[in-house]
């Protein structure tokens, strides 16, 4: 199918001056609207501004541009004889190539002060008319939406003398549609979220969420479950959908799940830090002088549980701390950087997944959870605290290195699945009690844990992501060698679990806030 007529109507002008210059090689002729019209014009290119091809001039300050029948016609006619007669009829020839992309919509929004106004003047009306009448006719219109489709279609004209095939044809449609679908998204999910007033509300009444493969995986948890890997389009800077991978086997669904745990916890530290995950919950966590004395506290914490594990870096992994963690099998490694050196002794075991992603701290708008029949959502938990956010509930006052590793112990345990008790000593996790239905089980394994790693807890702090219910909680962990605990309070028995905590010499803080992770 020979292409005689090009549509060019772009907001994002990346590429299009060497595409359009590929298209004149070819004998087509391009049709284009305001700016992209003159941008081509001035690069030299012969363009037909739409307004002189429709006889109708641009209207309501370029609102009215494109939506003409001269226009649509011939985008929309199919090859079959009625269709080639009523456009012969009208003279309107066809348009076999439309290439477009909206009015930038959510980079509108996302400005600090965007108003209303401004972000209704970027919604695009003509652009996705065009986009959607070209896809729903792709047997004989090929629609391009995304600048990086433009050495495709340069490829595709090399090969086939300025044609384009029906499978390329059908895979544009297919993003086509979707990046309309996209761009619906986010003009209800932005207007739904305003209220009576036009304020921001925290959830917007309609919530459209859109997310491309990725990739598709061996199989889900268990080898019957089939599995894919789906990245958000508004994905946000340092997350781990951003991954690149240097070496190793393809990630598997619990490699992922484990991954992203592991990084979105070493992202909340300042000091070089290392995080080992097992299994979605911390097994080991460290913060240090150097990425090799981190991880080497961090692996002492448990490395039982270590082994087969995911480690995550929040500075760069050099030669020493890459020959370190060799010692141990390992299933990811994931850092911002990994040096050559530390690439070269890696590659040794090319089996190890290693992956590099830059240190970023942006969150999602929403955390998901899927549930039968809906989603329950909720802001992501980012709350950290400081000293000053303290309140001292005991006699006994805890020093400032104690004040130190309360704080680490308390990140730390918002990272661990509830109920959480985490034990820590001098920047080093020492013992980690999860998952527990009980808080005073998850004490009594955090000790345990401490015991098998043959480290002491004499000495050590604590952190309870929620409140203690009972004294009981509290006695196993003193018991255990704990000398200052930090925990949210506002149990109706705190009076009590302080009476205790004074009756034993140790510190006690209260954060006023909670950290349950299900």
């Amino acid at each position: 199918m020979t292409i005689k007529y090009a549509l060019i109507s772009v907001s994002d002008k990346t590429g299009i001056i060497d595409l359009a210059q590929t298209l004149i090689q070819y004998g087509i002729t391009i049709l284009s609207t305001g700016g992209t019209a003159k941008l081509l014009h001035d690069a030299g290119i012969t363009v037909t501004e739409v307004s002189d091809y429709t006889g109708f001039p641009e209207m309501l300050d370029g609102r009215v541009k494109t939506l003409h029948p001269k226009i649509h016609a011939g985008i929309l006619a199919r090859n079959d004889p009625d269709h080639q007669e009523a456009l012969n009829h009208a003279a309107i020839p066809n348009i076999e190539l439309v290439i477009v992309n909206l009015y930038p919509f959510r980079e509108a929004i996302a400005k600090q002060h965007c108003s209303l106004d401004e972000a209704i003047e970027n919604i695009d009306v003509g652009g996705p008319t065009m986009v959607r009448a070209a896809a729903k006719n792709y047997h004989k219109v090929t629609i391009v939406t995304d600048p990086q489709d433009y050495s495709l279609l340069s490829e595709e004209f090399a090969m086939n003398q300025g044609s384009i095939s029906l499978t390329t044809r059908f895979k544009l449609a297919q993003k086509a549609f979707t990046h309309t679908a996209s761009y619906d998204s986010a003009i209800s999910n932005y207007l739904t979220s305003l209220d009576a007033n036009y304020q921001c509300k925290d959830f917007s009444d309609s919530l459209n969420l859109n997310f491309n493969i990725a990739q598709h995986l061996r199989y889900g948890e268990n080898p019957h479950q089939k599995a894919a890997f789906y990245r958000d389009e508004t994905v946000t800077p340092g997350s781990l959908a951003n991954y690149q991978q240097l070496q190793g086997k393809e990630l598997s669904y619990n490699n992922i799940a484990d991954t992203d745990a592991a990084w979105e916890c070493v992202k909340t530290f300042d000091h070089p830090a290392c995080v080992i995950v097992k299994h979605a919950n911390p097994c080991g966590i460290a913060i240090a002088e150097t990425t090799l004395r981190a991880y080497q506290l961090a692996l002492a914490t448990d490395p039982t549980s270590a082994f087969g594990g995911i480690i995550a870096f929040n500075r760069t992994v050099d030669k020493d701390t890459a020959e370190a963690v060799l010692k141990q099998f390992v299933e990811v490694i994931i850092a911002p950087e990994i040096t050559q050196e530390a690439q070269y002794l890696l590659a040794q075991k090319n089996n190890i997944r290693v992956l590099i992603l830059p240190l970023q701290h942006g969150f999602h708008r929403y955390d998901l959870k899927r549930i039968g029949g809906g989603i329950l959502v909720q802001t992501p938990d980012t709350r950290n605290i400081t000293v000053s956010d303290l309140q001292i509930v005991t006699k006994v006052k805890p020093t400032p290195q104690q004040l130190e590793d309360l704080l680490f112990a308390w990140r730390v345990a918002k990272f661990v699945k509830s109920n959480a008790i985490v034990f820590c000593n001098n920047g080093q996790t020492v013992g980690i009690g999860a998952g527990q239905m009980s808080r005073v089980d998850s004490a009594r394994i955090a000790s345990i844990k401490a015991q098998q790693a043959g480290l002491t807890l004499t000495g050590s702090v604590v952190a309870s992501d929620a409140f203690f219910p009972f004294r009981d909680g509290l006695d196993v962990v003193v018991q255990a060698g704990a000398t200052a605990i930090i925990q949210p309070g506002g149990s109706i028995r705190d009076n009590e679990v302080v009476a205790a905590a004074d009756e034993q010499g140790v510190a006690m803080v209260f954060t006023g806030i909670r950290h349950f992770r299900h």
